[in-house]
């Protein structure tokens, strides 16, 4: 199993930090998500830079508006033109927002027959959709797909994999390891998003919210997954000292490493072993 870091989880950092931060704390990578340093820029230039210091694993198209990245199709499409140009095998993206009236989105991924071949460059880039949180006070999911069940029929009929977010699920479904298996069954599982979720909040360091996720590591480390679990957390958890961001990263990793590796040993509890993590404003 590949374990990375997605920029994501410090963009309130250089991109060039975050993979020297991600390189020396001993990930095997990032996720490069997109977001506005790849405006108005040389797009390949500036993620061949970034590939001198880590590999990058994945690309995050866009979730937001970028100036010259256009829509939502056109921002998957460019990405994925990026990530073909760089070696770079994983696309993801999110799916269209019922709530966001994004019909032309969700008309658009309806007609393509087979993402691998359409979109993904007859199988070049792996492409995948990621499964969205319910938010709010009455717990609303605003992104279409959001039925684990209607989702996996999606992703099979129209050749699609999947970056399954372990807060997203658990913002609907604090015990969400059933809707994990029933993704993993389908085959299609090419990512994982790891946090916690927990008092409405989403991406907490593991043991800040409410999910089984040392189970989940255990559950997963049973199967034959051998692809990437990527660490996303929201930059919040982090502190603000440079030197200890870097220590709370290099044990995230320990911890990471000994729950999904071939070593059976359990040498600490995790609830000692990271609770302690220095967080929010230290």
């Amino acid at each position: 199993m590949l374990i990375t870091l997605s920029t994501g989880s410090l963009f309130t950092l250089p991109l060039k930090k975050v993979c020297e931060l991600s390189a020396e704390a001993g990930f095997d990578g990032v996720e490069l998500i997109i977001n506005q340093d790849f405006q108005k820029v040389n797009s390949s230039r500036l993620v061949a830079a970034l590939q001198e210091i880590t590999t990058i694993h994945s690309i995050h198209s866009p979730f937001m508006q970028l100036d010259g990245w256009g829509g939502p199709m056109d921002s998957l499409r460019i990405s994925i033109e990026l990530a073909a140009d760089r070696g770079i095998p994983l696309v993801n993206f999110h799916p269209p927002s019922w709530m966001g009236l994004e019909v032309g989105f969700w008309r658009w991924l309806y007609s393509v027959h087979d993402f691998q071949k359409e979109v993904g460059r007859d199988g070049q880039v792996a492409v995948t959709i990621e499964n969205m949180p319910w938010v709010g006070k009455y717990k609303i999911n605003p992104n279409i797909l959001s039925n684990t069940q209607h989702m996996i029929d999606f992703i099979h009929e129209h050749n699609l994999y999947l970056t399954f977010d372990c807060t997203h699920m658990g913002s609907g479904k604090a015990n969400f390891i059933n809707d994990f298996f029933l993704f993993y069954e389908s085959g299609r599982i090419r990512n994982i998003h790891f946090s916690d979720y927990g008092h409405g909040r989403e991406h907490l360091l593991p043991g800040h919210g409410i999910l089984p996720l040392t189970r989940f590591l255990n559950h997963l480390r049973s199967t034959e997954y051998q692809s990437t679990v990527t660490l996303e957390l929201d930059p919040s958890e982090f502190p603000k000292s440079e030197a200890v961001i870097l220590e709370s990263l290099k044990e995230i990793l320990a911890f990471l490493r000994k729950e999904t590796g071939d070593d059976s040993d359990r040498v600490r509890d995790y609830d000692r072993e990271f609770k302690s993590v220095p967080v929010r404003g230290a």
